[in-house]
């Protein structure tokens, strides 16, 4: 364990000295967000097309896993559903508490960390489990919001999500690159280097813009940021675990990653959509900076664990 946590110092190390950056302004807020956005749509596009452009989607593709993953998920999307409702919450407020409970740093944190961490095989894996967490709840949380301002869900509210899917760099990468694997296109050789290059900026870019952008989060709420921190880093990674090992059957391994992958703190990008849509960004701020700090802790826990299965 002791061995695990020490590899897993190092990502966490890096997003201290981008949080110390940007506490002491060395790195401000717009520097952050510039940061974040060439991460977001460059370095981390490149290395998500650059993997998946070298695999196949027959060789990733497992139905076992993804049902494991969104069962544990939507078990988790529930109860914290049905805590937010028999606490009044209104529709939207409690959607966005219910993305918190479920919603990992699977694309900043998790690529880059659990494919150091548990192999190079990690990948496909990871990349279902974001690929779930992008589709399936990221749409439905903007279902959710609009749905409840407007009283009724409008066919422009699908238009909307569909829009966003499709500019959503992660998924354009992803999918671009099965759909090169898919049809057999070698990756000559200037443009595999470019991708590498490129790609090799998103593990330091992304984990120090994580820290810098922690550093405008505050500690407000800290009860309800102490439930959706047990939420994420307890309850998701083990209804995952037990869907994966008990009821879907999933291999060892590949069960492993995804569990790794539920026990990722609260993902940045919740915050952006509360913020765009003025819903409880504070309290969602301060799930993201309990969850992080937390999981120092939590993830090596975690990841020893499954290393063991």
């Amino acid at each position: 364990m002791v061995a695990i946590f020490l590899k897993t110092l190092p990502f966490f190390a890096l997003i201290g000295l981008g949080y110390w950056a940007g506490r002491t302004r060395f790195f401000s807020a717009e520097a952050t967000a510039y940061l974040t956005k060439f991460v977001f749509y460059f370095a981390l596009s490149a290395m998500l097309f650059r993997f998946s452009a070298n695999l196949s989607l027959a060789e990733v593709w497992d139905s076992r896993l993804v049902a494991a993953y969104l069962w544990g998920t939507a078990f988790v999307y529930a109860i914290a559903s049905l805590v937010g409702f028999l606490r009044g919450l209104d529709v939207a407020t409690n959607g966005i508490e219910a993305q918190c409970a479920v919603i990992g740093n699977t694309g900043f944190l998790g690529v880059p960390m659990l494919t150091l961490l548990l192999g190079p095989e990690a990948i496909g894996p990871v990349l279902l489990a974001l690929t779930v967490d992008m589709i399936i709840f990221s749409s439905l949380i903007v279902i959710l919001i609009t749905g409840s301002r407007e009283g009724q869900l409008r066919l422009a509210t699908l238009k909307i999500v569909g829009l966003g899917l499709l500019k959503n760099p992660m998924i354009v990468a992803i999918t671009l690159g099965f759909l090169w694997s898919g049809f057999g296109i070698p990756i000559p050789v200037p443009l595999n280097e470019f991708l590498a290059i490129l790609g090799g900026a998103a593990t330091p870019g992304a984990l120090f813009a994580i820290g810098a952008s922690l550093a405008s989060k505050s500690a407000e709420r800290i009860e309800i940021a102490g439930w959706l921190t047990f939420c994420k880093l307890v309850l998701h990674p083990l209804f995952v675990a037990f869907g994966a090992l008990f009821l879907f059957g999933v291999d060892p391994y590949k069960a492993g990653v995804i569990i790794a992958a539920a026990a990722l703190p609260v993902a940045g990008n919740v915050y952006m959509l509360a913020q765009h849509y003025g819903v409880a960004p504070q309290r969602v701020s301060a799930a993201i900076l309990v969850s992080t700090t937390v999981s120092i802790v939590t993830v090596s826990l975690v990841v020893g664990w499954v290393s063991a299965l």
